[in-house]
C-alpha cells in the first residue's frame, strides 16, 4: 500500500474562525446548520460536509456566501470524506464546541481557531484522511507576572469573560 502525506493551508478570512471536525452522516450538515441557527441571531457561517460514500459531494450550509465558499474551497482542498469545515464570524468558536461535540454524527474535533492552519493530511489507495493540524505558531517563552496580567485583562476587558 502506498501511502504520503500532504500539508493543506486553511484560509483564515478576515474576523472569522474556522472549526475542522469528522462527522460520520450525511444529515451532519442539518444538524450543525440547526445549531448554528439558534445559538445567535448574529452569527455568520458557511458550512461544507464531504460525503464519503454514493455521490461523495460537498454538501453546504450557511448564512454568508463568503464564508460558505471558503468552507467549500477548504473541505476541496483536505480532500477527506465525512469531514466538516465551518467558518464563523460574530460567534467564537468555544460558544458552541461542547454542543457541537453532542451532535450525534460528529466524531471528533480537529481545530477551533483564528491562527494560521494547517491540516496534515494523508492519502492511500482508498482515499484521504486528516491525521492531525498544526495551529498557530510554536510557543516562544513562559509568561511572567505581565503576561498573566495582560491575559487577565483580555479575559476579563475585552472578551468579557468572568467580569
Amino acid at each position: 500500500m502506498n501511502l504520503s502525506f500532504e500539508t493543506v493551508d486553511i484560509s483564515i478570512l478576515s474576523q472569522s474562525n474556522v472549526i475542522i471536525g469528522q462527522s460520520h452522516f450525511i444529515k451532519t450538515a442539518e444538524d450543525i446548520f440547526e445549531l448554528l441557527m439558534t445559538s445567535s441571531p448574529a452569527v455568520k457561517f458557511g458550512l461544507a460536509f464531504n460525503e464519503a460514500s454514493g455521490p461523495c459531494l460537498i454538501r453546504t450550509e450557511g448564512n454568508d456566501d463568503e464564508l460558505i465558499q471558503a468552507a467549500v474551497k477548504a473541505a476541496r482542498d483536505i480532500g477527506a470524506g465525512h469531514i466538516f469545515v465551518l467558518y464563523l464570524r460574530n460567534l467564537y468558536p468555544i460558544s458552541i464546541l461542547n454542543q457541537l461535540k453532542n451532535i450525534q454524527e460528529v466524531v471528533s474535533i480537529y481545530a477551533a481557531t483564528a491562527n494560521s492552519l494547517q491540516v496534515i493530511v494523508a492519502q492511500s489507495n482508498i482515499g484521504r484522511g486528516i491525521m492531525g493540524v498544526i495551529d498557530g505558531s510554536s510557543p516562544k517563552g513562559v509568561e511572567g507576572a505581565q503576561d498573566k496580567k495582560d491575559r487577565s485583562e483580555l479575559l476579563r476587558n475585552i472578551i468579557g469573560y468572568k467580569k
